[in-house]
């Protein structure tokens, strides 16, 4: 992903927040420190404010996805929870390659905001409240500070109970 590219989605996302109408905030990072642990450590925000943006797809063709928001001190539950959602025998994480190919996103950087109307996002009902929760911006440069509560209100997402552990 070249750094225009990175651009771009960094401004469908912002473009995608202001449409809605979700007030938010950023931080500028450099991408070695897009992971998670690196993060919370250089910028001193804690796991529980820190949320996670997991795409899943199905084993069987046609192929479906799910994009998953849990804390960052969570585990996903793919094998119950998350295939049960998606109504699928079976389910596991979408690869890098897979994850950029269908959201257009790196790994480290793959956000709920702008995602295809086709990939419903399911919320981990922990992930409530006032708070501000720090998520991916579309590239690996960039985070999104919005409430909890606010993520509710997406287009095709769902709160789900289980969906970590």
């Amino acid at each position: 992903m070249t750094d225009a590219d990175a651009e771009l989605i960094e401004s469908r996302v912002r473009g995608f927040l202001a449409q809605t109408e979700i007030p938010y905030e950023t931080i500028v990072c450099r991408p070695d420190q897009a992971d998670t642990a690196v993060f919370c450590e250089v910028f001193g925000t804690p796991f529980e404010a820190s949320v996670n943006t997991i795409l899943v797809g199905s084993k069987k063709e046609p192929k479906s996805y799910a994009a998953c928001l849990v804390l960052a001190n969570t585990r996903l539950d793919v094998n119950r929870t998350v295939r049960k959602e998606m109504g699928v025998r079976k389910c596991s994480f979408a690869s890098f390659e897979e994850t950029e190919a269908v959201t257009g996103m790196l790994s480290g950087g793959v956000t709920p905001f702008d995602l295809p109307d086709e990939i419903p996002i399911l919320i981990d009902a922990r992930i409530v409240g006032e708070d501000v929760m720090w998520l991916g911006g579309g590239s690996r440069s960039l985070k999104v500070g919005v409430k909890a509560d606010d993520l509710a209100r997406l287009p095709n997402a769902r709160v789900v109970e289980g969906l970590a552990g």
